[in-house]
């Protein structure tokens, strides 16, 4: 029997026929630069996978910056929620649900315009829909775009977010990168922050990212997700206050690394090995970080 219309999702573009079987008839590829949707996807060498549109700006920025006017080095990102039931507030507060999904998706579209990435895709899917369990038809999607991508660098939610939303879009990431060929699967997967900040990992632990310079992009980039700051919630300088707070707390006995950083969790293990337990994996940095203190004290309390 031939495969349900909604899952063979193609894509038309410039004249040109993508075939990317995603799910949901909603979701939208979106190409900023005059590149056609081969050579875009071709090219892109960092990929950024969020959750909520927004998010790709919040935890990705370092890839973001480490491909700006690169002409070998391109970003690529993926939100893949709809936006819909987010409440909107102040001047948004007379929206419908259905608008403030087209306002987010609008929104995600200008970041993706700033920042000169070389494709956007928005999934669609309802945030509920990707809980408990990870959805099969979210990994389903990653998997033909990163068979379609094949970035050498992946910058997604880390497993230790407080958001079950997150966390669910990382494990979404690691199991379709696990069922991905081996050509298909970058060397570096990174996990980064949103709603938890890594600052507790150990420094050894930590990806440490410079995050800094092109500081009118980057405001920019948060800018432009106006839906979420001007209802209430202020990410644009909560996130570079977390980036200046990262750079100025890593070490106290030296100057900054730089000054604007961001952290991460490294995720290849994860990848290379689908042995790995993830929450195994990631109880394994929490008890370094709690042994560490344990140290600490007992060095100043003269315990052996």
């Amino acid at each position: 029997m031939e495969e349900p219309l909604r899952k063979r999702r193609l894509f038309c573009l410039q004249g040109k026929l993508i075939m990317i079987k995603l799910n949901n008839p909603g979701a939208t590829l979106f190409f900023p630069d005059d590149f056609t949707p081969e050579e875009a996807f071709a090219h892109t060498t960092h990929l950024g996978i969020g959750a909520h549109q927004d998010d790709i700006e919040i935890m990705a920025y370092h890839g973001i910056l480490q491909c700006l006017h690169k002409k070998e080095l391109w970003f690529g990102g993926i939100a893949c929620t709809d936006g819909r039931g987010t409440p909107g507030n102040g001047p948004y507060a007379h929206c419908t649900e259905e608008e403030m999904h087209a306002i987010r998706a609008r929104e995600q579209n200008t970041a993706a315009a700033i920042g000169q990435y070389s494709f956007v895709a928005q999934l669609d899917y309802n945030s509920e829909s990707i809980r408990n369990p990870v959805s099969e038809d979210l990994k389903n999607d990653l998997k033909q775009l990163l068979k379609t991508t094949s970035p050498s660098i992946i910058y997604t939610h880390n497993p230790a977010d407080k958001h079950d939303t997150h966390v669910a879009v990382c494990v979404a990431v690691i199991e379709a990168l696990r069922e991905s060929p081996v050509g298909d699967v970058p060397p570096t997967v990174y996990g980064c922050e949103v709603w938890r900040s890594l600052d507790w990992l150990l420094d050894a632990d930590k990806v440490i990212m410079s995050v800094a310079g092109h500081e009118n992009i980057a405001n920019a980039l948060l800018g432009a997700h106006d839906s979420q700051i001007s209802s209430g919630k202020k990410y644009n300088r909560a996130t570079v206050g977390r980036w200046l707070s990262n750079a100025t707390f890593f070490d106290p006995r030296s100057q900054d690394i730089a000054s604007k950083v961001s952290f991460a969790m490294d995720l290849s293990p994860l990848v290379q090995n689908p042995d790995l337990d993830i929450s195994d994996y990631v109880q394994r940095y929490i008890e370094r970080m709690a042994a560490d203190i344990t140290a600490r004290l007992d060095r100043q309390l003269k315990r052996s």
